[in-house]
């Protein structure tokens, strides 16, 4: 299977539209330059060290006890390793697809807010290259937690 950096600079400019939306939900900064370094690359800039190194740095300000915040610092990274999809057939792949808008989604229920307004958000703004690319993939394995009903809600709507 073959990813183009057009359907990845998508994707990821996507996952970082729907990280953007719970990071004031973040204190801690790093969760926003993962956000900015995604933007990047989804803008045509190149797949960097930096970028990787922005989503370890997000990934790590994920480990708060706030459960909101580390679930909007979670997204911010899924946003930043879009970037870094791998074309394999592989079921695992999805949840890099609908990560960020998942965890974006969890963080706002977890803060109070409504998770199926984020959800329907986060699929009236997906460009069609989000769900062309996630049919390249065979279906995902989603579990049966609160996230994996969140992932089974985006794969399906997406999968359209």
């Amino acid at each position: 299977m073959e990813l183009t950096l057009d359907e990845l600079r998508a994707l990821t400019g996507w996952a970082a539209d729907c990280a953007a939306r719970v990071l004031p939900l973040v204190p801690d900064p790093r969760p926003a330059a993962a956000i900015a370094a995604a933007r990047e690359f989804a803008s045509g800039g190149p797949r960097t060290r930096a970028l990787r190194t922005a989503a370890w740095e997000a990934l790590a300000a994920s480990k708060t006890s706030d459960p909101a915040a580390a679930a909007a610092a979670r997204a911010a990274v899924g946003a930043a390793g879009a970037a870094y999809l791998h074309p394999l057939e592989s079921p695992h792949q999805v949840k890099h697809i609908v990560g960020p808008a998942q965890q974006a989604a969890l963080a706002r229920e977890l803060a109070g807010g409504s998770a199926s307004d984020e959800v329907a958000w986060a699929l009236s703004q997906a460009p069609p290259e989000v769900g062309s690319l996630l049919r390249k993939f065979p279906p995902g394995r989603p579990g049966k937690t609160r996230l994996g009903e969140l992932h089974r809600q985006l794969e399906a709507a997406l999968r359209g």
